[in-house]
Order: C-alpha cells, then structure tokens, then sequence
C-alpha cells in the first residue's frame, strides 16, 4: 500500500510561538524520510478537514499533515445516506474543498494508510506501513468504525454499510447489478435515510429496528411515530422490537436473516446501520484518559500532552447536556471542535460552547433539530403532524432545552435561538402557532450560565 504525500512548502509561523520551524519533509525517490510537521491530524472527515482549514484561517504558517485511510480529498459525510447514494450528485460534489486548495494552502495529505500507534514521549504516530511521522501538535480526528453485526454471519462477506464513499459505491454496484430486495438493520438515521432512498429507486426494503421506536436514541416519541407512519405508507416494511439472530448465505449473491422469532427473510441486498465504534484504540493505548470515546477538556485537549481529539471519537463535557459527559456523532460537533482546537494551537483559546443541532432527510421531509432533549420535563407539541409539519419543543425547568422540526425550518431557526438564549418560556404560547418563537425571546443576563 503505498501512500500519497506531496511535500509542500509553506513560509511563516505564528506569533509568539516556536511552531512553523520544523524542517519539511525531504523528498527520496517515491519515500519521504524522515517527516516532520507542526500538526498531524488523524482523520479527514469532517473534523479533520475543518482543522486544517481553520489553521490556515487563524494564522497559522507552520506545516500541516492529514492522514486518511482513504485515497482520495475529504469529503462531505451526511449525502453518503442520502444524494450520494441516490446517485444525483456526483463524488466531486461533496468534496469539502476542490483538491487545489489542499496544495494551494500547503497542507499533506497523507492518503491510503492508518495510525497503528501514539507514542506521547518521541511526539510521534506510526502508521501500518511501518513509517512514523513527528508532531508538535496532534489533533484526532479519527471518528468511528461501523459497528458490526455481534450475530451469527455477522462478519459474512457482502454485508453493506455506509460509513465511507467506497461502502455506497459497493451498494451501487449492487444496485446496478439487479439487486431490488434489501433488508436494513438498524432504524436510525442512517438506516431510515438509506430505506428512503432505496424505496424511492423501485427497492423492496424491509428495516429490523430491535427497540420498540425508530430513533429511539436520539428523538423523541411523537417524532419517531411520525416517521414510522411515513415510511410504511410509502411502502417500507418497518419491524419494529426485532432482533437479528443469523445471516446465512443464501442461492447466489442472496442473503437470509433470521429472526428471533424463528422468521426467515431472504434478500438481495443487507445493509447494516446499528451505529459506530469510536477509533481511539491508539490513543487509549498510549494512555489517553478514555471517557465515552477519549475524554478531552473544553478546548478538546487529551490527557497526553500536546495531543487534542474532536468529533465523534471525543467524549467531552457539553454545556446543552448540563455538563455532562456526551460523544456528539454529528457534523456540526466535529466542525466546531475543530475550530476550537484550530484556535488553541493558534493562541487564541476559546472553550467549546456551540448548541448540538443535528438534520435528517427522509422522502419528502427535513427533520431538524436543535439542543439535547433527552432530560426534559415538558414536551409541546406545536402545530399538526397530519398535515406534515410539525415541531416538539422540549423544556426543563421552564426553559427551552430542545427542538425537533419536521417540515418547519422557521420553528428550528427560531428555536435555535431559545435553546440558546436560556429564557423562561410561557408553555401556552408555544402550543400557539400564530405566535413566532422568535416573539417569545427574552433578553438573558451574559453571565446567565
């Protein structure tokens, strides 16, 4: 495996630092040795990408490394579910940036290889290719693994998930071949966006949810209800509080699931969306304090020195869910966490603090949601769901702490706001549809929090 690293040159520091003065990497025939830089970032989703951007953004002149399994420039995540795999954007579409800007800002991509080991001490990482690559600073931004089904046949070849570009390109591919039959596990969003986009392009799809609700995790009751209405009135087969017990080959390319009811379902096609196992093994190796995923402080430092973690991977103490302790799998958590850590480098320190808010798009409606509901005492339900659009606005103590809208991208820009602002809210007026959210802001003393 060989990996693609163009060295670059790029003049400058930060004021006030000693970074920017590590010497370039050496070119050696198709080798570079040995190879220094002033960040290394592990990663480049999301988190990753944002991180080399907000650098250069903030100032920052010294040398910038991002490493990637993949071959290819970082790309946008969320259309994999969704456009991507429909097939209406092309790959170049939901590149992050065009691949000009990586060596017109002289940041490395350091593509097709992986992080095998931290070594905290000599300030290093060693890749499965056996090179190491020094840093002064390192930002993880490795994200997560797709969970694998613990079942018999769960690690049969041909089981599909949708984590990367090449896993959608493989669903495609079966899809171009004739596959019509799919059974998908898993009934969060990744499962629901994928069962609404197949269903749309002719499939038969039948999704296995092993809770008594859809998106039981992350939404609330009267959402997922919604959501399972729509989907079986568009032809989805939802089975809910089922579990999978086996996958065994079937005549072909063909799949059977079998369920613990003693059911035997036979398919084209399985697609398995049950969550993600956070990539911290290096980290957690070399001693990095692990605490839902790695634990990291609010300007996303690890316990190792000089070592930050952002994203999905980052288990951090998240003003929305009262201090607790959360891991966030969303963009906007790995976009803000970059910058948080792009800006610590930088010398210019500020604390994480943006508002979670997460999106789904399932046929024809736009969930969106904004804050953490799941300590609420008081659940408003604002306008109609028959007429297919609709807000829950979630309270604690009188104020709003959450939102999820569906089909009401005026509720959620609104509402936003209220999450943040920490006002005391008249529960009667929310259940009032001609009163705007925005009418019920009050203004907050800044040292509310």
């Amino acid at each position: 495996m060989e990996s693609i690293l163009r060295a670059l040159s790029f003049a400058g520091g930060v004021a006030g630092t000693d970074l920017g003065k590590t010497r370039r990497p050496v070119q050696q025939g198709n080798r570079v040795n040995p190879v220094s830089y002033d960040v290394v970032i592990v990663g480049s989703g999301h988190g990753g990408a944002t991180a080399a951007i907000s650098l250069r953004q903030n100032g920052f002149g010294g040398t910038i490394a991002i490493i990637s399994k993949e071959r290819g420039a970082p790309y946008e995540r969320p259309p994999l579910s969704k456009d991507y795999l429909a097939q209406k954007v092309s790959f170049e579409k939901i590149l992050v940036r065009p691949m000009s800007y990586w060596t017109d800002h002289a940041i490395d991509l350091v593509l097709g290889c992986e992080v095998r080991g931290v070594d905290p001490h000599a300030a290093k990482v060693i890749l499965d290719d056996g090179r190491a690559l020094h840093y002064r600073k390192l930002i993880w931004s490795a994200g997560g693994t797709a969970r694998r089904l613990a079942c018999l046949g769960g690690d049969l070849d041909g089981l599909h998930y949708i984590r990367e570009k090449a896993d959608v390109d493989r669903i495609v591919s079966a899809l171009n071949a004739g596959a019509r039959d799919v059974v998908i596990v898993g009934g969060g969003y990744i499962g629901l966006e994928a069962a609404s986009v197949l269903t749309s392009m002719g499939c038969h799809v039948t999704v296995l949810e092993a809770a008594e609700r859809v998106l039981s995790r992350v939404s609330g009751k009267q959402v997922s209800q919604f959501l399972q209405i729509q989907h079986r009135a568009r032809g989805v087969n939802l089975r809910l509080s089922t579990c999978v017990v086996a996958i065994e080959p079937g005549s072909g390319q063909r799949k059977v699931v079998r369920l613990a009811s003693g059911e035997a379902l036979t398919c084209d096609m399985v697609v398995v969306g049950i969550g993600i196992t956070p990539n911290v093994g290096p980290l957690v190796a070399a001693g990095a304090s692990a605490s839902n995923g790695v634990g990291v402080d609010e300007y996303c430092r690890t316990s190792l020195p000089h070592v930050y973690a952002i994203g999905d991977c980052a288990g951090h103490k998240n003003p929305a869910a009262g201090g607790r302790t959360v891991r966030l799998e969303s963009v906007q958590n790995a976009t803000q966490m970059a910058v948080v850590a792009a800006k610590d480098i930088c010398g210019n320190a500020e604390p994480y603090s943006d508002t979670p808010w997460f999106w789904s798009d399932q046929f024809d409606f736009k969930l969106q949601s904004v804050g953490l509901h799941e300590d609420h005492d008081v659940a408003v339900l604002r306008g109609d769901p028959v007429e297919g659009s609709f807000s829950m606005v979630y309270l604690k103590d009188g104020k709003v702490t959450a939102l999820e809208c569906v089909n009401s991208v005026k509720d959620y820009i609104q509402g936003r706001k209220l999450v943040e602002s920490g006002s005391q809210v008249p529960i009667e007026l929310l259940y009032d549809t001609s009163v705007a959210l925005s009418a019920l802001l009050v203004a907050v003393p800044p040292d509310h929090h």
